[in-house]
C-alpha cells in the first residue's frame, strides 16, 4: 500500500512538472527520401550517374514559412546534395512533395565537381570530420548558395541565409567560398545583398548553422542579424545598415560538460556544441529587445538585451560581462536545438531532442521546470526535432529528421524519415502552464 502510494505521488509530481497540451502537432508532409523537382527526368538520371544527387545523402535541416512557401534547407552533410535552399508549394495536396531550388536550380548549382567518398557512413559526425581545406573559388554568381542550414524571413519579406560555404562535411570536406549572409527580396526573388563573414571573425573550430533576424517592418533598414558559433562559442553581429559585421564572446556561450551526452532514436553520441538555438524577445517599453540564447549541449537559457548585442564598442570592449543574464533551466535532459518567440502569445517555442518533444514557457513567468508545457512528444513523428519556426498567421511549424541516425548510423530508406508538423500556437499551449 505504502509503495502504491509512493508510486501515485511520484505520478503526480510527474504531471505537476510537465503540463501536458491537449493538442497534438499535425503532420503535413513526410518523406522517406527527398524528392526534387528537375528540371526533366533526363537531367535528374545525369544527376545521379555523375554523382552529382545520391538520394540518401539529402537530409533536411530547417524549415521557414512565407505566404504560399515552405522553404526546406538541405545542408551539404555528404557529396550528392541535389539543391541546398528549396520550397514546397503549399496549396500542394502531395504528401510527399518535390523540392524546388530557391532562387532556382542555377544558383544551387556547385562551382566545382564533388565526388561522393566510398565509406557512406563516417564514424561520427561533424566532430569527427576532417578539417575543410579551401578551393579558393571565385563565384560568378552572388545568388549561389554552397549549403545552408538555417534561414529566417523577417517582417520585411526579405529570406536571410546563413551560407557555411561547406561541401562534403562528413567526407572530404571543401570550403567552397567563406562564410555569408545572403539576402533575398521575396517578392522578386532576387538577391538583395552577399555579405561575407571576415576571415578575423571565425576560429579553427568554426561552425556557423543558424541565423536569426531582428527587424521591424517601419525599419527594415535597421535590421541586425544574430549568427552563433557552436564550435568555436561565439556570436558574429551583423548590421545591415552599416553592412558590416564583429565577434562577441561571453562563457555563456560555451557548452556544459555535464550536458554533451545525447540519446535519440536509439542512437548514443557526445556534442561539445556551444550557443545555437536564439529568438527575439518582445519589444520592451523602451523599444529594446531580450535576446534569449542557449547552448546545443546544455540546458540552460541565458538572455542579453539587443542594445548590448548592437552597441560594438560596449560588447567587444570587456564590460559587458554582467549585461548577459541567466534565465534558468530546462531540467533534465533538455537540450535544445532550436527556440523560437511567439509575438501573439508572449510564448516561447522550443525542441528537446533527447525527449523527442516540442516545449513551451511563458516570458512573463519564471524559468523552471513547473512553469514549463509540454506541447507534444512522440517518438515516432518527433525523433529529432531539428528546427521551427512560427509564421505570421500564428502556426508553429516543425521539422524532423532522424539527423543522429544519419550522421552515425544509416536510415532505413523503407520507412518515413522525415516529416514536417504544424499547429496553431494557442491550441498548442492549452492547458499548459504557457497559456496565461
Amino acid at each position: 500500500m505504502r509503495s502504491s502510494l509512493k508510486l501515485l505521488a511520484l505520478g503526480l509530481c510527474i504531471i505537476s512538472v510537465w503540463h501536458i497540451a491537449a493538442a497534438k502537432l499535425e503532420e503535413k508532409f513526410a518523406w522517406k527520401q527527398l524528392i526534387f523537382d528537375w528540371p526533366s527526368a533526363e537531367a535528374e538520371q545525369q544527376a545521379i550517374r555523375s554523382g552529382h544527387y545520391v538520394v540518401e545523402n539529402n537530409l533536411p535541416l530547417g524549415v521557414e514559412r512565407w505566404q504560399d512557401k515552405i522553404f526546406v534547407t538541405v545542408p551539404r552533410w555528404k557529396a550528392g546534395v541535389a539543391a541546398t535552399l528549396n520550397y514546397i508549394d503549399l496549396s500542394t495536396t502531395e504528401k510527399s512533395p518535390k523540392l524546388r531550388p530557391y532562387p532556382s536550380w542555377e544558383a544551387n548549382k556547385l562551382p566545382i565537381d564533388v565526388q561522393p567518398q566510398d565509406q557512406k557512413t563516417p564514424s561520427g559526425g561533424r566532430l569527427d570530420a576532417e578539417k575543410a581545406k579551401d578551393a579558393g573559388v571565385e563565384l560568378r554568381d552572388n545568388s549561389t548558395i554552397i549549403s545552408t542550414f538555417r534561414i529566417q524571413v523577417d517582417q520585411c519579406d526579405r529570406l536571410w541565409v546563413l551560407d557555411t560555404g561547406l561541401a562534403d562535411i562528413l567526407g572530404s570536406p571543401k570550403q567552397i567560398t567563406p562564410n555569408a549572409i545572403l539576402v533575398f527580396d521575396l517578392k522578386t526573388d532576387k538577391l538583395l545583398r552577399r555579405f561575407t563573414i571576415p576571415a578575423a571573425q571565425t576560429k579553427e573550430d568554426t561552425f556557423f548553422a543558424n541565423i536569426v533576424v531582428d527587424s521591424e517592418r517601419s525599419e527594415c533598414n535597421d535590421a541586425f542579424a544574430y549568427v552563433p558559433d557552436l564550435g568555436a562559442y561565439g556570436v558574429v553581429v551583423y548590421s545591415f545598415r552599416d553592412n558590416k559585421s564583429y565577434r562577441v564572446k561571453h562563457n555563456f556561450f560555451h557548452f556544459d560538460p555535464l550536458q554533451g551526452d545525447f540519446n535519440v532514436g536509439g542512437v548514443n553520441f557526445q556534442w561539445t556544441d556551444g550557443v545555437f538555438g536564439l529568438a527575439v524577445g518582445p519589444m520592451q517599453p523602451d523599444h529594446s529587445k531580450d535576446i534569449y540564447f542557449h547552448a546545443l549541449a546544455s540546458t540552460k537559457e541565458f538572455k542579453v538585451s539587443n542594445r548590448v548585442l548592437q552597441n560594438e564598442s560596449h560588447v567587444t570592449g570587456g564590460d559587458s560581462y554582467y549585461d548577459f543574464k541567466y534565465v534558468g533551466d530546462r531540467g533534465m535532459n533538455g537540450q535544445s536545438t532550436a527556440e523560437v518567440y511567439d509575438k501573439e502569445t508572449g510564448v516561447l517555442f522550443y525542441t528537446q531532442v533527447n525527449k523527442d518533444a516540442i516545449a513551451c514557457w511563458n516570458v512573463k513567468r519564471p524559468y523552471t521546470a513547473d512553469t514549463q508545457g509540454l506541447i507534444d512528444s512522440d517518438s515516432h513523428t518527433l525523433v529529432f526535432p531539428n528546427d521551427m519556426k512560427i509564421d505570421t498567421e500564428g502556426t508553429v511549424w516543425v521539422l524532423s529528421d532522424k539527423m543522429p541516425t544519419y550522421l552515425y548510423k544509416e536510415l532505413d530508406p523503407s520507412t518515413v524519415n522525415y516529416r514536417i508538423l504544424m499547429g496553431k500556437n494557442r491550441d498548442l499551449i492549452k492547458g499548459t502552464p504557457c497559456e496565461m
